[in-house]
């Protein structure tokens, strides 16, 4: 057993490391696009305040991950494993196609497919489910509408301002939303890591009778998902930060400004939402007060379909591993 879960952990800090190597597009999009700063540097950015989110924030989101989506007496290491493996096998053909998916979804859907395969509907804690399906919908809602204002206040604010010095303010001002999104970054997708290696722990008898997250997977998680950040899906920072629309440091202040907003308050609120769809939603709401001419709405769909897929194709691989596990293991 102990074997089984040390090859868990390794495979969720794999996971943790494509979280962040995916997701470097959404903490980086905008600085990138907007030339503020090279790819490289923003990466290095990223993965800093992708790390301090370790200071500044509990673990709201890794409770929720490790008992609201599937009851924890219902769980062992084989459901785990085999909900890792889909979601890391998906995460990987998106982040090599450069498709910027909710990697959040892909684990998401891992665990309720191992679960459905397994115990049926029974073992899923359909509150916590629901909340999280509710969130697929608002967060590049609350993304779009918070972009579009506050896009539409610094158009009024700065309307008589020097183009020239507004543009030089707005690089400075950049830097700051920008580390603050990957502050929310941080603190929201490594926690997911964080409770699915806890009910790892868990499930094979190594946290005792009471679930918990252990200081040491918090600290981990946030080093793995920093360096995967650090190593960059260059692929998907393309599609974000150039594919969806035009974007200058004013319209990349108010996309990460709000995409910020979205993230922290759902984490203190210990809800796990998706970073893409998070910036997503803020990068089109700030472009749409361009019109919607200035909006690639091609890119877009790609965008959408790809979560669309996610949760179910995740549901099905990692349910048909676990299947494929349980007739060759007793339990």
């Amino acid at each position: 057993m102990l074997t089984l879960v040390i090859i868990g952990i390794a495979i969720a800090l794999i996971f943790d490391f494509l979280n962040g190597m995916n997701d470097a597009a959404n903490s980086i999009a905008t600085i990138v696009a907007s030339r503020v700063l090279s790819p490289f540097v923003a990466v290095l950015w990223a993965a800093f305040w992708n790390f301090a989110a370790y200071f500044l924030f509990s673990v709201t989101v890794a409770n929720t991950v490790g008992q609201g989506i599937v009851l924890p007496q219902f769980t062992d290491v084989y459901m785990i494993l085999s909900a890792l493996i889909g979601a890391v096998i998906w995460v990987y053909i998106c982040t090599m196609r450069g498709l910027p998916i909710s990697v959040s979804h892909a684990l998401i859907g891992g665990l309720v497919g191992s679960a459905l395969f397994v115990h049926g509907t029974q073992a899923l804690v359909w509150s916590g489910i629901l909340k999280i399906a509710l969130f697929i919908v608002l967060s590049p809602v609350i993304g779009l509408v918070l972009g579009f204002l506050l896009m539409c206040l610094m158009m009024w604010l700065f309307k008589r301002s020097n183009p020239f010095k507004t543009d030089k303010l707005f690089q400075g001002l950049q830097l700051l939303s920008s580390a603050v999104f990957s502050l929310g970054h941080g603190g929201n997708d490594a926690q997911k890591t964080m409770g699915i290696i806890a009910i790892l722990l868990f499930s094979g008898g190594f946290l005792g009778g009471e679930f918990h997250i252990p200081e040491w997977v918090v600290f981990t998680c946030y080093t793995t998902i920093s360096l995967g950040t650090l190593v960059g899906g260059h692929k998907v920072i393309k599609t974000l930060g150039d594919g969806l629309a035009s974007i200058k440091p004013f319209q990349g202040f108010c996309a990460e400004t709000s995409g910020a907003i979205t993230l922290i308050g759902t984490a203190v609120a210990g809800i796990p939402v998706s970073t893409t769809h998070t910036i997503t939603g803020s990068i089109i709401g700030v472009g749409v007060t361009k019109g919607f001419a200035s909006v690639r709405w091609g890119t877009a769909a790609n965008i959408v379909a790809a979560w669309i897929i996610t949760i179910p194709a995740t549901l099905v691989i990692s349910g048909i591993i676990c299947w494929i596990v349980r007739m060759f293991v007793t339990v």
